[in-house]
This record gives structure tokens, C-alpha cells and sequence, in this order.
């Protein structure tokens, strides 16, 4: 990943620390992921979410994202696990990938930790991100 702060919501900073209490609380099995999404807002910015930018990865952003070895363009939705749907490319904030793009920007390349390696992805676009859309409760 880049070594700069990401940003991240107030709104979403808060949902995020509550939702990792609970899965733990409630014995989820990734820890490792946790702790991962854990280090990424320790060292991000938090924003007010009228002030986030709108080429921001926030939850529930739509996404456009470019695999930079094979090319293969990939349009997901960041979310939380109990939304996630594989199917529907809804991908989990807890996810390796949902993890590895939130708070970057359009533009910005992201690596993604797969069992066969290291997975480089670039933001291309963001079709929807709730914030920019005046939609603050999502």
C-alpha cells in the first residue's frame, strides 16, 4: 500500500472501530483481517464526511478498479461483511481488497495480498460514493 495518510469519515471511523468490536466479540475467524483494517485508520485522516473529497474510496463507494498486470477492469462496492455478496462484486470492508482501497483516491495504485502473491490494483473511478451524493446516512 502507499505510505500516505488515507482519509476516512468521522461517520464511517465510527462504524468501522464498532463493527471490529463486534466481529470480535462475536469470535470472527479473519483476526488477522481486523487488524489489518485497524492499522489502515490508525494511520489514516479522519474528515468530516461533508468535507471528504468526492475521488474518495468511502463505504458503500462504487468503484472502478484496474488489475495493472492482467488489465481487466473489475467495478465493485465497498461494504460492510454483512452486505457482502461475491455475486454482486459487493465487497467487504474486512476483505484483503475492500481493506486495501478505502480512504485511497482516483488514481492512486493499491496492493492487494493474495495467496499467490501481490496483486497491484489502480482506482480509476468512483461512479458513486454516498458522501459526494448528499446521501450522509449510508
Amino acid at each position: 500500500m502507499l505510505q500516505g495518510a488515507i482519509q476516512v469519515t468521522s461517520f464511517d471511523m465510527n462504524r468501522l472501530f464498532s463493527m471490529i468490536e463486534q466481529l470480535r466479540k462475536s469470535g470472527f475467524r479473519e483476526d488477522g483481517n481486523l487488524s489489518k483494517l485497524e492499522e489502515e485508520l490508525a494511520r489514516s485522516e479522519e474528515v468530516a464526511a461533508e468535507q471528504v473529497a468526492a475521488d474518495v474510496v468511502t463505504m458503500n463507494s462504487r468503484v472502478l478498479l484496474r488489475d495493472e498486470a492482467s488489465g481487466h477492469d473489475m467495478l465493485c462496492t465497498l461494504v460492510f461483511p454483512a452486505d457482502a455478496n461475491a455475486s454482486e462484486n459487493r465487497i467487504s470492508v474486512v476483505a484483503p481488497l475492500g481493506t486495501a482501497i478505502l480512504g485511497y483516491r482516483v488514481g492512486d495504485v493499491v496492493n492487494w495480498a493474495m495467496p499467490g502473491g501481490v496483486r497491484q490494483y489502480k482506482i480509476l473511478e468512483i461512479s458513486y460514493q454516498p458522501e459526494a451524493a448528499g446521501d450522509f446516512h449510508l
